[in-house]
């Protein structure tokens, strides 16, 4: 910690003993030999005097190069070894944030704009630091007009890489410049997405046609990502009233990564009419949902044996994460199939006959309260409940840990036989 000058402080008086010129001296030096320094003196000098707005920008890139200047050289370790520990990952970050936060302020010379430019492409270019975002919003900030973004542009195309293209495609866009933006759009024309951008592009430019013609040549041969480009010809379709071609449409976007939420969402929009057509379609589809959705969508639809074919391949959730949807399916369905029910929960107790830690017993016993709930509460068979119980008591005698953790939340656990 710094400390503070007191009265007949020695460098206080030999400060106020040094002429103007010796302390311009002293303070190029220092600000020469730590970046840091340089930097507090221009935000404290330009706190402090008034001078003219070319040399607040000359200033304030001085500024953000000594910025750049201390993160250097941490920088390039990280480009060097493609990443490093948290603390100098972390100490980097912090300081590009800072530097980015100057340039937006847009308040920064040319000069140093270009300068920063040009130190942090090859970063950019090399994409090995593990920074990328920041360094791109870097140099995003060093462009204040239409001409650093165009030069900012052929920056990334020179570079050839495939997301160094996206970007300059992105900034020819946003400039407006057709040919550049259709030069570089037409070189990659595989996903939905890619399709959609296209077609928004020319929807935007008032070619409503080709936009459609586009997009319609994406429905049929992109592969993959293809919401966006879905979501547009849907709108199109709604728009002239196309409403078979609109379903058809939203069914294809339901069923693509099918969930409850879609399931639940296309059926709404659905007449009564158009859900006899599409029902067993969508039926047809859930082999290709998540197991967690399948159970959902049984569950929604009261069809409690496809949900219990669906519970009972799996088994009863052995960590704090997840599984909690699943307890409660098997928790409404206990009196409709108790055998199976029983089965599901017994199959979260594992192996009892073991060491574990204490944390383990805890949850095997909270089971263990569903397993007697089942058989005693459900079956109504509290013989069979005492058999296994007292048998697995007996088994786990040798464990205190275990015997008190069951005493705590199983009924009678200290009464049974064991």
């Amino acid at each position: 910690m710094a400390r503070k000058p007191k009265k007949g402080d020695a460098l206080s008086e030999l400060l106020s003993a040094a002429s103007h010129k010796v302390l311009s001296q002293l303070i190029v030096e220092l600000a020469t030999e730590f970046p840091d320094v340089r930097r507090g003196c221009f935000d404290f000098l330009k706190s402090q005097v008034s001078v003219s707005e070319a040399l607040i920008q000359r200033s304030e890139g001085e500024a953000v190069l000594a910025l750049w200047s201390e993160l250097a050289p941490d920088l390039e370790e990280l480009d060097d070894y493609g990443g490093g520990d948290y603390a100098t990952t972390d100490h980097v970050a912090d300081l590009l944030d800072q530097v980015r936060e100057r340039l937006d302020s847009q308040k920064v010379d040319a000069d140093s704009r270009q300068e920063i430019l040009d130190v942090t492409l090859p970063f950019i270019e090399s994409g090995n630091a593990g920074l990328d975002d920041m360094l791109y919003d870097i140099a995003y900030a060093t462009c204040y007009d239409d001409d650093d973004l165009r030069s900012l542009a052929q920056n990334f195309e020179a570079m050839k890489g495939e997301w160094k293209t996206v970007h300059a495609r992105r900034i020819y866009r946003r400039l407006g410049d057709r040919d550049k933006y259709l030069q570089l759009r037409s070189q990659q024309m595989e996903l939905g997405a890619d399709y959609h951008d296209m077609a928004t592009f020319y929807w935007d430019s008032g070619e409503q046609e080709k936009a459609l013609r586009v997009a319609e040549k994406g429905l049929h041969k992109a592969k993959g990502r293809m919401d966006e480009l879905r979501a547009f010809v849907t709108a199109r379709a709604e728009e002239t009233g196309d409403r078979e071609k609109y379903m058809a449409l939203q069914f294809d976007q339901a069923t693509d990564g099918l969930t409850f939420e879609k399931y639940v969402a296309f059926k709404k929009l659905c007449s009564a009419e158009e859900w006899c057509l599409y029902e067993p379609q969508i039926l047809l589809q859930l082999k290709n949902a998540g197991a967690g959705n399948r159970l959902k969508i049984r569950m929604h639809r009261k069809e409690y044996d496809e949900a219990l074919a669906i519970l009972s391949k799996g088994r009863y959730p052995i960590s704090s994460w997840g599984g909690e949807y699943e307890i409660q399916v098997a928790q409404k369905l206990e009196k409709r199939y108790p055998e199976k029910i029983l089965k599901y929960y017994l199959s979260g107790l594992g192996n009892l006959d073991r060491n574990a830690e204490r944390k383990e017993y805890a949850r095997n016993a909270k089971i263990m309260v569903k397993v007697r709930h089942m058989l005693v509460e459900v079956l109504g068979d509290g013989a069979r409940w005492e058999k296994f119980a007292s048998k697995i008591k007996k088994d786990n005698l040798r464990r205190p840990a275990f015997q008190q953790e069951f005493a705590k939340v199983v009924p009678g656990w200290r009464e049974l036989n064991g």
